[in-house]
């Protein structure tokens, strides 16, 4: 089967000024900002306010772009904020997550109160509503949420997932138009490290399919070997620097059932301590038969104390695919790969995207030395995946996204399309938008 990559739209959606409070527009890594319905295309930016301080100096702002015409913000929302906003679209109900700061103006941070804005797509002159998730318990959320907001467009559920500290975070699922508690979920424990310690799992790639979520995520902690870390500080000045070395799999029970820990047991899919390497999660897609699919990527040594304490060891950087069913691998393999002796562009961040009903490829980001370059892959299938060889075409667009892009995922309640829609950053700073065709012939 080929490819056919077709770029019909490249612009700008709006600048923005850097908040330096530590996030970003697109800093909610793991779920997406942007979703389209019919020919109507959301986007949610971050405005930064000059005459607030850190941390709470932004807002959000809502985009819409019909296919004929250009961007328009259609709503700024009133409260402060530090972090982007993940939103999911469940028929003609756009739903905005939000994490209003409740410290007064001009403090530096405190507490905050989770929020979802609903807009009516088919009538955007309508001023939105809006309703607090419900919890078990009463979580003190602060500034720093690291949420998870995706919906299911099937079910018409959606969940919101925030953190509280760094050994749970909280959950509430979205269920016949009404949110309801569901405890938490606790990270992997680190008890081989010097400092025994919980993982947290920051960025996850979360998908809602029947009821069940099914988490993808990255271990975000600090440095645990005080050598490295030393090592480190004396390179960068600072005295933390966290690590994303351990990546970890895990699904819930039904959450349509009320429990107070809804997930399963931890399936680590790699683990790069050994020799101070770095993992992060790139996507997750569950396949109509209920497999699931999950990308990331791995570098094998941290360059920068590579010579010092791992000599011989190659830099080497990969794309890894997996395949798990019933919570076991069934299948590994790499997409891309590139060592430090090699010639050619570097596997730097992927995503899956459904453009049919069970029929997904993979949109990957490479770094080169003329910056990014995109290519879009047929995965082969899976019971051949071991004999066959991955397929590049190339996505040529005159103006790549650098860094971290998100896509109109069915993770956010998108239904499959052929129509890819990409958001990401360029020069400016601005956000930027295209739109990709793919089919397969």
């Amino acid at each position: 089967m080929t490819l056919q990559v077709h770029v019909e739209v490249e612009e700008q959606i709006d600048t923005y000024e850097p908040a330096n409070n530590g996030a970003g527009p697109l800093w909610c890594h793991g779920c997406t900002v942007i979703t389209r319905h019919q020919d109507g295309v959301f986007a949610v930016g971050l405005e930064t306010l000059p005459n607030e301080v850190p941390l709470n100096n932004t807002r959000w702002v809502l985009y819409h772009r019909h296919d004929d015409g250009d961007w328009k913000a259609i709503h700024r929302n009133v409260g402060r904020t530090r972090e982007p906003s993940p939103i999911a679209l469940l028929g003609t109900d756009l739903l905005v997550s939000a994490n209003p700061t409740l410290a007064a103006t001009g403090e530096y941070g405190g507490n905050a109160e989770a929020v979802v804005f609903r807009f009516d797509v088919t009538d955007l002159e309508q001023e939105p509503t809006s309703r607090q998730p419900d919890w078990v318990g009463d979580p003190p959320f602060r500034d720093h949420s690291y949420r998870t907001f995706i919906g299911d467009a099937a079910t018409g559920q959606a969940l919101y997932m925030q953190n509280e500290g760094y050994d749970v975070a909280h959950l509430s699922f979205l269920d016949g138009g009404q949110w309801h508690g569901r405890g938490v979920i606790r990270w992997p424990f680190g008890d081989g490290y010097a400092k025994p310690q919980p993982l947290r799992l920051c960025y996850p790639n979360v998908q809602l399919r029947d009821g069940v979520a099914h988490f993808l995520g990255v271990g975000d902690i600090v440095e645990p070997v005080e050598a490295w870390r030393e090592a480190k500080k004396k390179i960068t000045g600072r005295d933390w620097d966290y690590v994303f070395r351990r990546l970890f799999y895990s699904r819930s029970r039904p959450l349509t059932q009320k429990t107070a820990d809804p997930f399963g047991s931890w399936l680590e899919l790699a683990n790069r301590d050994e020799t101070a390497g770095a993992t992060r999660n790139c996507d997750l897609w569950v396949d109509p038969q209920g497999r699931t699919h999950v990308m990331w990527v791995e570098t094998s040594t941290d360059h920068r104390i590579r010579d010092q304490f791992f000599p011989g060891v190659e830099i080497r950087h990969s794309l890894e695919y997996a395949v798990i069913v019933d919570e076991q691998i069934q299948l590994q393999r790499t997409l891309a790969t590139l060592g430090e002796d090699e010639e050619g562009p570097t596997p730097h961040v992927a995503r899956f995207h459904e453009i049919a009903p069970g029929h997904v490829v993979v949109v990957a980001q490479f770094s080169t030395d003329q910056g990014a370059e995109y290519r879009v892959g047929e995965l082969p299938d899976s019971e051949q995946i071991d004999s066959e060889q991955i397929t590049w075409t190339p996505i040529r667009f005159a103006r790549p996204m650098s860094g971290t892009f998100l896509t109109n995922t069915v993770r956010s309640g998108c239904i499959p399309s052929n129509t890819l829609d990409m958001v990401g950053s360029i020069d400016g700073p601005a956000l930027g938008y295209a739109r990709i065709r793919i089919e397969a012939t």
